[in-house]
């Protein structure tokens, strides 16, 4: 990849040239730019006070409208919010268990969302964890079968976070929808790495956030609804940026806004959303397919480094079923991982899996070398 046109972009992240940056998958790397954007948000609440909230205000939108051209999804399909943890309670709040029950998801969740799901048991919910058979992959059939007619909602991962293994999302959404339950699609290891289409994907919600390969940070957490259903449910978890009219201050029962903004809670975090403009912006910029071209090339990189060094591989070696991220192990790992983290060669681990790293499109090749040549210099 001696001619590679996306480290083009790779300027515009100075930190790069201090580091090597093989985190995306858990923290995507700084744009300079971010310093200017939250400077902006700075210098507003410093000289214009209370009369900040006219720019930052239509802030929570313009962060909205650049997710939704990310994910393919309609205008004013998508609502911001802090984090995943946000969207899957309010998402829960939405839904009446006393008829359908059943809340459907692999055994591979992401930790934070199943703390949500199981927590509505208290609601009636009845859980069912579709259990891996090798602790790495998901069965989209097994997945299929415990979806029937009393199951209400099926929150899945479109990439499941410890091993970067994608799945079926089409065939679960298939089998939800023809028995009226709602797909909650968790994009966080796939947004802004492989392309998504969430229309095309047939899902009812779909979730994610900045902090990864979107380089914006915490707090800039979003939710996608399909536009049939945007006026269909009610959160309970809600908040004053739900109501129809915010300002009007009106008590006590909740008056829906009649779009998406209806799944708003309280006071957004508008840091957050400046923090996160330099990223996204630079995702739509570069193009997630050049973005996914370049990933494959470079995952099949790392795996066959990871080959030559005789590790165990954890991730997936087909490319249609290969996220961002290559996952492998080897004795020693969590703390050969510490150490790559002290030395600047950032990586994490994750139990029963091992290291994962995550080339992204500023990422160059030769930095897969200096990596896994550091690691053999860590285990002597």
């Amino acid at each position: 990849m001696a001619d590679d046109p996306l480290l083009a972009w790779r300027p515009r992240f100075p930190s790069l040239e201090k580091c090597v940056h093989l985190i995306s998958h858990s923290l995507g790397c700084v744009p300079a730019k971010a310093e200017e954007d939250l400077a902006e948000y700075f210098d507003l609440w410093s000289t214009r006070s209370i009369t900040a909230w006219d720019e930052w205000i239509p802030e929570v939108s313009r962060a909205a409208a650049r997710i939704e051209k990310i994910i393919s999804a309609p205008a004013g399909t998508v609502a911001m919010h802090q984090n995943v943890s946000t969207v899957m309670s309010v998402l829960a709040s939405c839904l009446d268990y006393r008829e359908r029950p059943r809340v459907v998801y692999e055994s591979l969740m992401f930790p934070t969302v199943s703390y949500v799901w199981k927590a509505e048991e208290r609601r009636g919910a009845e859980v069912v964890l579709v259990p891996s058979s090798d602790g790495k992959t998901v069965d989209a059939d097994a997945v299929c079968a415990a979806i029937d007619e009393r199951t209400i909602a099926v929150p899945i991962q479109h990439v499941v976070f410890g091993t970067g293994f994608i799945q079926d999302v089409k065939k679960i959404a298939a089998r939800a929808k023809a028995v009226g339950a709602h797909v909650i699609l968790d994009c966080y290891q796939s947004v802004g790495t492989i392309p998504l289409d969430v229309v095309d994907l047939g899902v009812s919600f779909a979730c994610g956030g900045s902090v990864k390969y979107l380089c914006g940070g915490p707090g800039a957490g979003w939710l996608y609804v399909r536009p049939d259903l945007i006026g269909q449910f009610e959160p309970r978890v809600t908040g004053w940026f739900g109501n129809a009219h915010p300002f009007a201050f009106t008590m006590p029962e909740q008056t829906y806004a009649e779009g998406v903004m209806r799944y708003l809670g309280g006071t957004p975090a508008i840091a957050a959303l400046y923090q996160s403009r330099a990223g996204h912006a630079i995702i739509a910029e570069v193009g997630v397919s050049r973005i996914r071209d370049k990933s494959l090339a470079m995952t099949a990189r790392a795996i066959a480094l990871v080959d030559e060094h005789g590790f165990t591989l954890n991730s997936p070696r087909e490319e249609s079923r290969r996220g961002g991220s290559v996952v492998f192990d080897f004795v020693g790992a969590a703390d050969v991982c510490r150490e790559l983290n002290r030395r600047r060669f950032f990586c994490d681990h994750r139990p029963g899996v091992g290291i994962r790293i995550a080339p992204h499109f500023y990422t160059k090749a030769e930095e897969l070398d200096l990596f896994f040549a550091e690691v053999q210099r860590i285990r002597g």
